[in-house]
């Protein structure tokens, strides 16, 4: 039986930075493991282009099972009509705009989607979405969300919604302890969104929802790839069900 073949969105290095000359696609070693712990592939989901040699994302995408948008850098306010409120949260408009074509390619193709972190964000902006460029600073909450110096080591709780997607994948839990490693979050939901879940300290969204789309599309701002801790929310519950519905297509 093949394996299923996941693809994850990159995050880039740019010309000028780690390289003087090229640029380079890379991804987090522990969500590659995450995946393959299910034994399902991880495949990098190259920037193509428009076309090279007749290949494009349509072709990419086409071949793969089901797609994961990661984490990294913080979506660019550009890409929901607003001006970086300082130079430091200015993100990666060249990332978005390549991970919007994998979600709309994704999405025509009917392929499951995951974005977590980043990738949450990236799919409600794709929406038509807004988020707050920096939670404490645009005072949606007073609570630390990310801490550099502890990172994935940063906790609060969270309750699930009733009769949502998520609120199916743990029947047995409403209220669970989560990972925090973010300073912006949604703020107007993206067209067909639904919430399925809120941090108890604040009510910021914690995970999305698609409703009535003809593919899956599931958002959530931790990062259930990185937890190992027992008392966390079971990461695996998320994979598998994922990984269910990309097999089942």
């Amino acid at each position: 039986m093949q394996r299923l073949r996941i693809g994850i969105s990159s995050c880039f290095f740019y010309a000028g930075t780690v390289h003087q000359h090229k640029t380079f696609m890379y991804a987090e070693r522990e969500l590659y493991q995450w995946i393959a712990s299910a034994g399902a592939i991880p495949y990098l989901i190259p920037d193509v282009g428009d076309t090279i040699n007749g290949l494009n994302l349509h072709d990419v995408i086409s071949d793969l099972d089901a797609v994961i948008l990661s984490g990294g850098v913080d979506v660019s306010p550009k890409s929901y009509g607003e001006k970086p409120l300082k130079p430091e949260w200015e993100g990666d408009y060249y990332r978005d705009q390549y991970e919007i074509e994998i979600f709309n390619t994704a999405r025509e193709l009917a392929k499951p989607i995951l974005g977590i972190c980043r990738g949450h964000q990236l799919i409600n902006v794709a929406l038509g979405g807004t988020l707050y460029q920096d939670l404490n600073e645009q005072e949606a909450t007073n609570v630390i969300h990310r801490d550099a110096d502890i990172y994935d080591n940063l906790k609060h709780e969270m309750k699930i919604m009733p009769e949502t997607e998520l609120a199916r994948i743990f029947p047995d839990i409403t209220n669970a302890t989560i990972n925090t490693v973010h300073h912006q979050a949604i703020k107007d939901l993206g067209e067909g969104l639904i919430v399925q879940a809120l941090s108890t300290p604040d009510n910021i969204i914690e995970s999305i929802w698609l409703e009535g789309s003809k593919s899956y599309v599931m958002g959530v701002q931790w990062h259930p790839e990185w937890i190992k801790d027992s008392n966390l929310l079971p990461s695996r519950n998320i994979l598998d069900h994922f990984l269910a519905v990309a097999k089942d297509i």
